[in-house]
């Protein structure tokens, strides 16, 4: 078997001991695109074996190789949904999410559809370890050839060596870097025939606690890349923190792709293998790693020597039918979703139920409500129509001597429409609505995670920038010339004559509708009033001698009309109490929906859709994390 490494430089012979190949030929190969597999050793093995009668193993043939890059074929599972879930929920999140956040959920999506472009046959394992302990000595158990150098010089191992069972796994070892010259198959023999092994892509990695700092980045690298990974620690190491604080324990929810191998048992006298091995469960159920005990799933856990091979046909058939199961990879991946995931989870998950209910808002209509001044127009409204009734229904002496008081006072009800709101109530109702859009952005982004309550909030403010102006223009418009012609404009008039938000009328507000009746309260007071003036004329004419003496009749129908007139009046007043208030709460309601619809509009809407974005990526977090395999 060929097992010609770095420090051979190219210029000797292999320290496999067996039918070896030039190093140079090994150079070429790598070239040429090949790369040495033993091909040679074994066509050389037949062909003595079919000299000498026997039969000899077949290997197969380089016109039997499969094609070197095999399109990944999906398992059906979870893995499809999951990460076309985590693909929609990046690029949902693109808009709320900065790079950093979204990079590793990124790089497990290129990873993942890097891998599945490669061969679905092999599984690719990773062989770990610290300085001294015995790892490469694995490595070469399990290959059943030195492949890998071994020996008291440190570090033995400094680049990536890979073995693989079968063809068409370059593809993958390119994927991890492996250089050409550096790819092996097993020696010919019971390991490179295990029908179990077929499909097994052994790589031997440099020591994960070197001192030459480019040996532990490859370390990283490949890890991130092999679809399972063997850890293979000893006795005096086994415990190293950073072994469990830098790899073991952040790859915690990966282990059901992860093999833990106590190695040189042959120097522990005695029950101390187990009491190590005991100890090392101990601390790998303190890391987190769910132990794979009693067919549950989770790492495998188990002590041997690779010197003596005591254990190692143990771990061998465990790989082989790991390899045969051919799922290392979709759990590898299903692994790092879940790892993502975990990363992601505060800016998606929220803390109880975030969202606008009916409570808040109803209190937000409330606060632009009382901002636009919808009571007071409701109450100006109301005053309006009593004015109005009165100056219809009251006696002429009486409205005369109205007009005689507000006669070109400034504060006159007749020039209510045309008064300017002052400068200090128009800043506290503008105030009143930025507080109002203060409190319903927090209700609604209460629980959220920061990013999306920050777009919650940033949606609330932009569209209240002007939201003031809306709701004074409102008003406005509201009391346009002819609004009451259209239905409905009168009372808006009203509103927009007491809105403290500055809105005013061209001129007057239009008067209020009358009722049906009022035209007979009119006649009524009419006929009272002219009952009045003919009995003060009829006495005036027996005053003066005209008309015959006779003071009876007049003064009883002057009285009639004096006491007539009031009494009228008042029940006109009395008759308009119901319909004057339904009238002031109807133009309140009108102003209030008018007011709830503009802000509804400008700040509710936009932050519903927030909300509505954020329930969409909540959805897909969920299709991520619902099928997880590590109960992350």
């Amino acid at each position: 078997m060929t097992a010609v490494t770095d420090q051979d430089n190219g210029n000797g012979d292999s320290n496999g001991g067996g039918s070896g190949k030039a190093a140079g030929d090994t150079s070429d190969s790598g070239r040429d695109g090949r790369w040495d597999d033993g091909l040679i050793a074994r066509r050389a093995a037949a062909a003595e074996a079919d000299e000498a009668g026997e039969a000899a193993p077949r290997a197969p043939a380089e016109d039997d190789a499969e094609p070197q890059v095999e399109a990944y074929v999906p398992s059906g599972g979870p893995l499809p949904p999951r990460l076309d879930a985590l693909r929609e929920l990046v690029g949902l999140s693109r808009a709320r999410l900065d790079r950093d956040t979204l990079a590793e959920a990124g790089r497990v999506l290129d990873e993942a559809a890097a891998r599945q472009r490669l061969s679905s046959r092999h599984t690719v394992i990773a062989v770990a370890g610290a300085t001294g302990s015995g790892k490469s000595t694995l490595f070469n158990a399990l290959a059943g050839a030195p492949i890998s150098d071994t020996g008291l010089r440190r570090p033995t191992t400094s680049q990536p060596i890979a073995c693989s069972w079968t063809d068409g796994a370059a593809g993958l070892l390119d994927r991890l870097a492996v250089p050409g010259r550096l790819r092996r198959r097993p020696h010919p023999g019971p390991a490179a025939f295990d029908d179990a092994l077929q499909g097994l892509v052994l790589v031997d990695l440099p020591d994960h606690d070197s001192a030459a700092t480019e040996h532990r980045d490859q370390v990283d690298r490949v890890l991130a890349l092999v679809d399972a990974v063997i850890w293979v620690v000893d006795p005096e190491k086994y415990a190293d923190a950073a072994l469990h604080e830098r790899y073991l324990r952040p790859l915690a929810g990966h282990a059901e792709v992860t093999f833990v191998v106590l190695n040189q048992t042959d120097r522990l006298p005695g029950e101390a293998a187990d009491l190590v091995l005991d100890d090392l469960r101990r601390l790998l159920d303190e890391d987190g790693i769910a132990l794979g005990e009693h067919g549950e799933p989770g790492a495998t856990v188990m002590s041997l020597s690779a010197l003596t091979g005591d254990g190692v046909p143990e771990l061998r058939e465990m790989i082989g039918r790991f390899v045969q199961d051919r799922t290392a990879a979709t759990r590898r991946l299903s692994a790092d979703i879940d790892a993502a995931a975990a990363r992601l989870r505060p800016v998606y998950v929220a803390e109880g139920r975030p969202g606008l209910g009916e409570r808040a808002r109803e209190e937000f209509t409330d606060r632009l409500a009382e901002a636009v001044g919808a009571a007071a127009a409701g109450q100006a409204a109301e005053r309006e129509w009593r004015r109005n009734a009165g100056r219809a229904c009251g006696t002429p002496w009486l409205r005369l001597w109205r007009w005689y008081e507000n006669r070109g006072l400034p504060g006159s009800l007749d020039r209510m429409g045309q008064a300017l709101t002052p400068p200090e109530e128009e800043l506290t109702a503008r105030q009143r609505v930025e507080q109002a859009v203060r409190i319903v952005a927090d209700d609604a982004a209460d629980g959220l995670p920061g990013p999306w309550a920050q777009a919650v909030r940033e949606a609330a403010f932009n569209g209240a920038k002007g939201l003031p102006e809306a709701l004074d223009e409102l008003a406005v418009k509201a009391g346009a010339p002819g609004a009451s012609k259209r239905g409905g404009g009168t009372e808006a008039g009203q509103a927009a004559a007491a809105s403290p938000l500055g809105g005013t009328l061209g001129g007057r507000p239009a008067k209020p509708p009358r009722p049906k009746w009022w035209p007979a309260a009119v006649l009524a007071q009419v006929s009272m009033t002219l009952l009045q003036i003919f009995g003060g004329l009829w006495l005036v004419g027996q005053i003066i001698g005209v008309l015959e003496p006779g003071l009876v009749t007049p003064a009883l129908i002057m009285l009639a009309g004096v006491v007539g007139g009031p009494l009228v009046e008042w029940s006109c007043a009395a008759a308009i109490r119901g319909p004057a208030r339904r009238y002031g709460q109807d133009a309140e309601r009108r102003l209030r929906e008018a007011a709830a619809g503009c802000g509804r509009a400008r700040v509710l809407d936009p932050v519903a859709a927030e909300l509505v974005r954020y329930r969409e990526v909540r959805e897909r977090y969920v299709t991520v994390t619902e099928f997880s395999t590590t109960g992350r």
